[in-house]
């Protein structure tokens, strides 16, 4: 019988995800915020079970196939403040376009589940079970108006190509579980060192394999092509939902698998790794500078802080591996705040898509603005910001460990990248508002909470000192 206490936060989730389906069928429309508040309670659960549980070593059952560790416990803590923030940013939004429904809630609960599964993967087939259920969920979650043709096609076409990508990735997990004859990671691990070097060559096909399915779920270039339409096509609560929380678990996939499984790799993934951060620096930045869709210019902004991701987890070592885990979670803060004042612009019947709906912000509504030029500045990098001290620590790693060049490249694309953030705030502030602006409702929980969101990103980047800690103790080992 395997030991089900490591496993308790994601039994809690599916029981309480089952729960919510059943009691939403018997609730009308009118009582549909008692599915809300149990699905934050279902959260708040989450996060004491997982709080009260952390534990400094590595805890393993279900015959190795699950591991809870402080990186598995600190991902699951932030990805239930962002799911958290996303339900509270969006019930508004949802409520104006009559998508107030228990179906939102209920497939959250389950890419959550996807999502922690991912985390705490400690084998090739839970990995691929935690993504599979991810994926399916957010398919679902982009269709999720369905009198919105932009919608389904951008369901679709996430659908296909999702596809398309797991099949690479299982392909990938195949050929490894062929040469090692296992699907534990720290096996693998184990039989991949003790190869001959003649075996070298399937080892790498099977690598590379793996290393596409990775890069399409990070939004990696040139496997970034679904981002920018999923992101426009979806509602803007499901968009907040795709760009954030799930950037942590493909987080914790990138690690499990490369760092975890395929250790003495190291020289050849990271090649590949590297090669994918150029790339992504560059077309991120450069392609965002001809958006005029907020939401499209935020997916190619995505893509480019995913090549500063991969470029801490190339390093490696300690501060490299340190510094991509904080830039990670200070990515999806940021990102959660920047598509939070999108929903909470986008309430009155209509979205604020388009940059020139930013136009006169201040004017308008200059609480909102001031929270997004927080955000627009954390993501350009300014110093006193969150945003500059995951930066940084990228940029000292790639220094520390001989890689100057690309430092400096980094630093040139951020540069050519500020160019658009700095736009939305000349929106903000010179620019006039083209038509006449609808006024915000009064300081609600959604509001009060983006503000402790944005705000946070210049608390994180006078104080980061706690949470650098924790980052450094994990990979200290």
């Amino acid at each position: 019988m395997p030991d089900l206490t490591p496993a308790i936060p994601e039994i809690f989730l599916l029981t309480m995800a089952c729960v919510v389906l059943v009691v939403d069928l018997f609730l009308k429309q009118e009582q549909r915020h008692l599915t809300f508040w149990l699905t934050q309670l279902t959260l708040l659960g989450l996060f004491l079970l997982t709080w009260n549980g952390m534990q400094e070593s590595v805890v393993t059952t279900f015959g190795g196939s699950f591991v809870r560790d402080s990186l598995a416990d600190l991902l699951k803590l932030f990805t239930y403040l962002v799911t958290a923030a996303v339900l509270l940013y969006s019930r508004d939004y949802l409520k104006h376009r009559g998508l107030y429904k228990g179906e939102y809630p209920v497939l959250v609960l389950f890419s959550l589940l996807g999502m922690m599964v991912m985390i705490s993967a400690g084998s090739f087939l839970t990995l691929y079970m935690g993504l599979e259920l991810l994926s399916l969920s957010l398919y679902a979650l982009v269709a999720f108006n369905r009198d919105s043709a932009e919608a389904s096609e951008a369901a679709i076409k996430y659908f296909v190509l999702g596809a398309i990508a797991s099949g690479m990735l299982l392909y990938g997990m195949s050929i490894l579980y062929g040469l090692t004859g296992t699907l534990d990671l720290a096996a693998v691990q184990e039989r991949l060192a003790a190869a001959p070097e003649h075996g070298r060559v399937p080892i790498l096909f099977g690598m590379v394999f793996i290393l596409v399915g990775l890069a399409f779920k990070l939004g990696a270039v040139p496997f970034h092509m679904w981002m920018p339409d999923v992101y426009q096509g979806a509602p803007a609560a499901v968009t907040a939902f795709i760009g954030t929380a799930p950037k942590l678990a493909g987080f914790a996939m990138l690690i499990r698998l490369l760092v975890d499984g395929m250790a003495d790799q190291r020289i050849d993934w990271q090649q590949i790794l590297m090669l994918l951060a150029v790339l992504s620096l560059a077309i991120g930045n450069i392609v965002a500078i001809a958006q005029t869709n907020i939401k499209r210019m935020l997916a190619y902004s995505t893509i480019s802080h995913v090549g500063f991701i991969l470029l801490g987890v190339m390093v490696g070592g300690s501060d490299g591996l340190s510094s991509a885990l904080f830039y990670t979670i200070i990515y999806a803060l940021m990102s959660l705040g920047a598509f939070g004042v999108v929903i909470m612009l986008s309430q009155k019947g209509r979205e604020a898509e388009q940059l020139d709906d930013y136009k006169g912000l201040n004017d308008s509504h200059t609480w909102l603005a001031f929270l997004m030029l927080v955000l627009m500045a954390s993501m350009i990098g300014i110093p006193g910001t969150a945003g500059f001290i995951a930066k940084f620590w990228v940029l000292q790693a790639l220094v520390d460990a001989g890689h100057i060049y690309l430092a400096v490249y980094a630093v040139l694309m951020s540069v050519i990248g500020a160019f658009y953030y700095l736009r939305v705030i000349k929106l903000m502030y010179v620019d006039k508002p083209a038509g006449e602006s609808q006024p915000l409702k009064a300081m609600d929980a959604g509001t009060v909470a983006l503000s402790v969101n944005s705000l946070g990103m210049i608390a994180l980047g006078l104080f980061p000192g706690v949470l650098t800690a924790v980052c450094l103790a994990i990979f200290a080992g």
